[in-house]
């Protein structure tokens, strides 16, 4: 199936996830996600959930994170539309979100991180194939911000449902995840 094919299936399939059954496997990617072979993180960057599109909530394994991590700092996006760009701004307590024009929360101000400093990167994504190639939101942010990063940055998908066998169209800009957890396995590649 194509990106656009697969984008389309997996956004209808977790519409379709009840509130009990998601909470069931967000639960198992959790347990999923804790046994990873992760070194120490200083930096972590993750997307900021939706719940309208019912993404994978981040918040269980930044908590984790924080917990085995010590001074672990959490960085959140801020999409630069003009630019087709984002940029990595520290979470903190204080850190106001607010709703930008693709109604993704994102900091207003804060202090800017790098993208060589990231260390681990939780990617959003709808499917994923069993190369490691994912499908986003079809905007190519994460494409781009992947691209800028160090290459042993680790990059983790979260996802409720398992890998499709390929997506058809991936080319040259796609970058593979290192790894991808859904509630019953973790793909490594």
């Amino acid at each position: 199936m194509t990106k656009r094919e697969l984008r389309q299936l997996y956004k209808e399939k977790r519409m379709h996830l009840h509130e009990g059954e998601r909470a069931r496997l967000q639960d198992l990617i959790m347990i999923r996600f804790q046994k990873l072979p992760l070194p120490f993180i200083h930096y972590l960057h993750t997307y900021v959930p939706m719940e309208v599109t019912k993404e994978v909530d981040t918040n269980p394994i930044i908590d984790f994170l924080q917990f085995s991590n010590p001074g672990l700092q959490v960085v959140v996006p801020k999409v630069d539309f003009e630019n087709h760009s984002m940029d990595n701004y520290i979470l903190e307590e204080r850190t106001i979100l607010r709703e930008n024009d693709a109604h993704i929360l994102e900091p207003q101000a804060g202090e800017k991180v790098g993208s060589r400093e990231i260390d681990l990167i939780i990617v959003p994504l709808l499917a994923f194939d069993k190369r490691g190639y994912r499908v986003g939101y079809g905007k190519g942010f994460y494409d781009r911000f992947l691209a800028g990063c160090r290459e042993d940055v680790i990059k983790v998908g979260l996802s409720f449902f398992d890998a499709v066998d390929l997506i058809e169209d991936t080319d040259e800009f796609d970058i593979p995840l290192t790894y991808c957890v859904t509630p019953y396995m973790v793909y490594e590649f």
